[in-house]
């Protein structure tokens, strides 16, 4: 229930719209007592006492009650929905918010399609627990309490009556309630499930195309549909079972009274009218009742999407985003970068990078080289904190990278990657990410310089053009160009390049190399080096092996020296003939994310 109280509190923020809801809400309820009363007194008063001039004015009042309920809860639902989109905007956007704000290592472990389903479907359940669950289930217990008033004052002996069932229905409610808990929570995981399914197989319908396995994922999406289908099933057949005996046991109530009220109009203790406005009032006590039942379900299934959705909420945040100089004035960095004997570990006990020490001073560049696996993406991630480091320290113009608010810290990297991610925009929303205020000017400038600017003219919108799902109307090394301008246009002093050459044929490779030159002029730059030519004329070379830098110098050292790097440079040249030029490792990075060219 903590979980649910921490859901209600989202409705303070609305505090009069909560209140012009529940003044409809429960003014309408008060509406209940008239059409009783009216029929009591016609049949007492207008048929038995023979006053049929009364007969329009009690009509009158009863249409008018009628009416008047139904305006209220015309007004209700409209000021409802009004206030149930506003708390699913402002909790969907909280819960986008702190999604925004995980570390890198809270994604690894989870599926996309999981957090997709939490950030819409969940929200929405929730919802439907705060808005629905408040308003009704207090709509509900005003409507008994009137009815039990009503019901004392025309019959006491006829209300305990009806009361009969009450004792039947609380305990089949704590049954459910305590039952419910476990089906609900598997209806949510097989969803969850489901959708991450779904999006893998979207995200990666080439790959199935391709390896012409559409038959096989098939089978999977409906052995995962299946498992939905069962956990849905049991949640139906329980309700099934639940609503229908907690409905019997209402109609139950009204046999009773009317089998003892019947008795009492035949001892001449009870008016006729009296058992007629009660059996009227007994619909208006077992409705309610009848309604927080099906909130009963409402409520199961909303608990189980509160807790997936404030398990989001409560997951902690990146440690830069509390850095409390977060709201300091800009800083300005040079690019002197240190890593001063780092190690890090992905998993406790599982070091990947050992006793790193390394100086990268203004302006230099820095050739990383080595197996796969040998530690050299892991390296660069510690740079931007998109993983914490185990040990040691790094350094940035000599302050500890701690104690740089995370957004300057990632402000003053850019990274150019072997695959780069384009989202689903046009080419101008790419470019805007990395300087949202940026003129046209300055992107086709950068998109000049990129060597980007040729293709980008020639789409039917340039800069407007929509290139799809993940740039896909745009080719590898075009995509890999758009990403170098998007690099310059942020201008950013140190530089990552993790294999930002590998996937390209030779003449988008000089294309892609000649607006590297651009992006590199001027800034520290760590180049995961893919070709020889590459990595020649860096200021420095290291050398990884098995997490740790076995060699370091420049190209001539290096290879006089008679190791590993000379032994790469060997290998390269013996691919000579079949690759036509020389290259050096093929590897993009740790075992984590490693794939073969």
């Amino acid at each position: 229930m903590r979980i649910l109280f921490r859901v209600f509190g989202y409705t303070a923020r609305y505090p009069w719209m909560a209140a012009a809801t529940m003044f409809c809400a429960i003014v309408g309820t008060l509406m209940v007592a008239v059409f009783p009363a009216v029929t009591q007194q016609v049949i007492e008063v207008v048929l038995k006492q023979h006053h049929p001039e009364k007969l329009v004015p009690l009509i009158a009042m009863g249409f008018a009650a009628f009416f008047a309920q139904d305006l209220l809860n015309c007004l209700r639902i409209l000021l409802n929905n009004h206030f149930e989109q506003r708390v699913i905007f402002d909790l969907r956007s909280d819960l986008y918010a702190r999604i925004q704000m995980l570390p890198l290592p809270w994604f690894d472990n989870r599926a996309t399609g999981d957090i997709m389903t939490r950030l819409v479907e969940d929200v929405t359940n929730v919802e439907r627990v705060l808005i629905d669950g408040i308003e009704q289930g207090t709509v509900a217990l005003l409507q008994i309490a009137i009815v039990l008033v009503l019901m004392a004052h025309y019959s006491m002996v006829l209300m305990l009556t009806a009361l009969t069932p009450v004792p039947f229905l609380a305990l089949g409610a704590l049954f459910y309630t305590l039952t419910a808990g476990k089906r609900y929570r598997a209806t949510r995981k097989a969803t969850s499930a489901l959708n991450s399914l779904l999006h893998d197989n979207l995200d990666g319908i080439r790959q199935i195309k391709t390896y012409a396995t559409e038959e096989r994922e098939h089978a999977r999406f409906n052995a995962s549909s299946e498992a939905l289908k069962k956990a849905s099933l049991i949640v139906m057949r329980y309700w099934a079972i639940y609503s229908p005996t907690m409905n019997f046991l209402g109609n139950a109530g009204l046999i009773l009274i009317l089998a003892v009220g019947g008795l009492q109009v035949l001892h001449g203790t009870m008016e006729l009218s009296v058992l007629v406005a009660f059996l009227l009032l007994a619909r208006y006590l077992y409705e309610p009742v009848g309604r927080l039942h099906s909130l009963n379900q409402l409520l199961q299934a909303g608990r189980a999407a509160s807790e997936r959705v404030f398990s989001i909420l409560d997951a902690p945040m990146e440690e830069g985003w509390r850095n409390p100089t977060s709201n300091s004035q800009v800083i300005s960095l040079n690019g002197d970068v240190r890593y001063e004997s780092v190690g890090f570990e992905y998993q406790v006990g599982t070091a990947v990078l050992h006793d790193i020490s390394l100086h990268a001073k203004p302006g230099e560049m820095i050739a990383l080289v080595g197996p796969t696996g040998a530690g050299k993406t892991s390296l660069v991630h510690l740079l931007s904190r998109f993983y914490e480091l185990s040990s040691g320290e790094i350094l940035l113009d000599g302050r500890p990278i701690r104690e740089i608010p995370l957004s300057e810290l990632r402000r003053s990297v850019a990274m150019v990657t072997q695959e780069s991610f384009l989202f689903n925009g046009t080419t101008s929303d790419n470019l805007l990410i990395a300087k949202p205020d940026a003129t046209d000017e300055e992107m086709w400038a950068v998109l000049a310089a990129a060597n980007a600017e040729a293709f980008i003219r020639r789409l039917p919108k340039g800069l407007h053009t929509q290139l799809g799902e993940r740039g896909v109307k745009l080719s590898v090394g075009e995509k890999q160009r758009l990403s170098i301008a998007r690099a310059l246009l942020k201008n950013p002093p140190i530089l990552v390049l993790d294999e930002a050459t590998a996937s390209v044929d030779n003449t988008t490779e000089r294309l892609i190399q000649e607006a590297l030159a651009h992006l590199l002029e001027g800034r520290t730059s760590f180049v995961i080096a893919h070709r020889l030519s590459t990595v020649r004329h860096a200021d420095q070379i290291l050398v990884l092996e098995r997490g740790r830098i076995v060699e370091r110098g420049n190209h001539e050292t290096l290879l006089a020296a008679g190791g590993l790097y000379a032994s790469l440079c060997k290998e390269a040249e013996a691919h000579h003939g079949i690759f036509g030029e020389s290259r050096i490792d093929i590897s993009c990075g740790d075992a984590e994310n490693a794939e073969e060219i």
